[in-house]
């Protein structure tokens, strides 16, 4: 009788219609968050002014840009930079190797030592790097919603017909794959395709969709570089390093930030040739898209790697790491140089010479947002103004769920106790806080890390928060399995690899909250004097 109940539970439970916990916003709420940094107005504080100007900077929304015009100014100006790309090769191509690229250095002594560094972080080439990994993005063969890492390595794969031979080397490097049959089904594929994603109000940004195998052949050199970059000081795990180094430089003016405009964009086939070592170039340019799907139209690129791509990233900080230390050698400036992708941590000094040698290998430093005099710096996301932290938080679209207040709420109290000095503020952000936490339910209070928008950071006990519905896709046990061994097969895991993306899911169930850490002192001054409760 006891199991015929129990049974009988589950069976009503699972009929019971689902409640999506993540409510809808009414349109008051929704003008409460967009006009948000109005509770600033009159304030003249940096802080105060940063957030008012940035805070709505990167807002997409069709009521202001429709999609489809976003998208075709990204893809106009993907095409101007291949038009630059394309000077940019032959110019490099044609130059003299006594050029002076910088005083009473040439071209070519500059070249040879920038040379230097880069073989020596990237060792010997072997058969082993063609061991790297899948990612959760979508690929030429598989949409977003198809492209867990361990769907990949079954069924139908991707491959550009230069990139095609190294499918033999990963078996024998990995056996067990050949013996699964995995990579069998290959169908060869011309290159990329170009999509946009959407980056701020009036325009989208482009990235491409790699075929399967270049992929994964591209995240073995990827995860090579960036574990030999660790070797030499600089950890692509750790964004913290650059925005240290940023803090420093607002205090003493000692250490200048520098970030590109379009810099995966911008490099280019000849600037990678140039630089690294021949056998080095020759395989990541047989293991990269050469060509690219673009509105229908195949383009043979001028770019030697896009966004997508499974090692641009490691291969830019590498380049512009060699760049920035063989631009110290040559001049003379000693001190600290960080890289982070295209985000660079310079010597002060040497920021003239460093922008110099950057445009004549074809980059373009943005000069909004790279600072080497004045008391501003900005790296790796992290704001400074004289030492205190002024890092702003952006609404990159229309709020619509109650997971959007919930985000704001808690990156407003994040950006209050960022640093010391704004008791004068607190007051009136403390009230828009309060507007803001009154619409949120109370169960939902208690939440103790500002990065979550599944529940409200408050001093309070935790009792409940939402949880994102999982994507109902089916993973084959082939799959999963191989997707395992190839992780761990002979060598150093990384600990981003195969991870996918955070899910964006709307529907949400709620569940009760694990005990809290305790809270620490970063409670509004209301709440210290005990008025938070009145206050509510």
């Amino acid at each position: 009788m006891h199991k015929h109940n129990r049974k009988q539970k589950c069976r009503t439970s699972s009929n019971t219609k689902f409640q999506n916990r993540n409510l809808g916003l009414d349109a008051s709420t929704v003008a409460t968050i967009l006009e948000l940094t109005s509770f600033l107005d009159g304030q003249e504080d940096f802080a105060s002014i940063h957030l008012r100007n940035e805070y709505l900077s990167k807002l997409c929304s069709e009521n202001l840009v429709p999609a489809d015009i976003r998208r075709t100014s990204a893809i106009r100006k993907w095409l101007e930079t291949e038009r630059g790309n394309a000077h940019t090769n032959a110019r490099l191509r044609g130059m003299s190797r006594q050029y002076n690229i910088l005083p009473r250095v040439t071209f070519y002594s500059f070249l040879g030592f920038a040379q230097r560094i880069i073989s020596e972080v990237l060792g010997p080439l072997n058969n082993e790097l063609v061991l790297g990994s899948f990612s959760g993005g979508a690929s030429t063969s598989r949409r977003r919603t198809e492209s867990h890492p361990a769907l990949k390595f079954t069924g139908q794969a991707d491959v550009t017909s230069a990139a095609a031979p190294y499918v033999g080397v990963i078996h024998h490097e990995a056996p067990l794959l050949r013996e699964l049959g995995v990579f069998y089904n290959l169908r060869e594929v011309e290159g990329a395709v170009l999509f946009t994603v959407p980056k701020k109000t009036e325009i989208d940004r482009c990235a491409c969709k790699e075929p399967d195998i270049n992929m994964y052949l591209q995240k073995g050199v990827g995860n090579h570089i960036r574990r030999r970059l660790r070797r030499f000081g600089i950890d692509l795990q750790d964004q913290s390093i650059n925005r240290r180094h940023a803090f420093q430089g607002s205090l003493d003016g000692s250490l200048a930030t520098l970030d590109l405009s379009s810099a995966s964009d911008t490099i280019t086939r000849s600037a990678v040739e140039s630089l690294l070592p021949d056998d080095w170039f020759l395989y990541l340019n047989d293991i990269r898209s050469q060509c690219i799907w673009v509105e229908g139209t195949l383009v043979q690129t001028e770019m030697f790697s896009s966004m997508g791509n499974g090692f641009t990233f490691e291969l830019e900080s590498l380049i512009f790491w060699a760049l920035m230390r063989t631009v110290s050698y040559f001049t003379g400036y000693r001190g600290i140089i960080s890289v982070y992708g295209d985000d660079l941590i310079i010597p002060s000094g040497m920021y003239e010479d460093a922008c110099w040698v950057l445009r004549e290998f074809g980059f373009s430093v943005n000069p909004d947002k790279s600072f080497a005099t004045g008391p501003f710096r900005e790296s790796c996301g992290g704001h400074y103004h004289l030492g205190e932290d002024v890092t702003p938080f952006y609404l990159k679209k229309i709020p619509t769920r109650l997971t959007d207040l919930i985000r704001v709420a808690n990156q407003l109290r994040r950006w209050a106790f960022a640093a010391g000095g704004r008791e004068h503020i607190v007051p009136s952000t403390y009230n828009m806080w309060t507007k803001l936490a009154r619409l949120v339910p109370r169960d939902l209070w208690g939440g103790r890390d500002y990065a979550l928008d599944t529940q409200l950071v408050t001093s309070d006990p935790p009792t409940n928060r939402l949880v994102r519905l999982e994507r109902g896709e089916e993973i084959p046990d082939l799959g999963l399995y191989a997707d395992w061994h190839n992780t761990h097969w002979n060598r150093t895991g990384d600990p981003e690899n195969g991870q996918p993306p955070v899910t964006t899911n709307q529907k949400c169930r709620k569940r009760r909250a694990k005990p809290g850490a305790p809270y620490l002192a970063d409670e509004f001054y209301h709440e210290l004097l005990g008025e938070a409760g009145s206050a509510l």
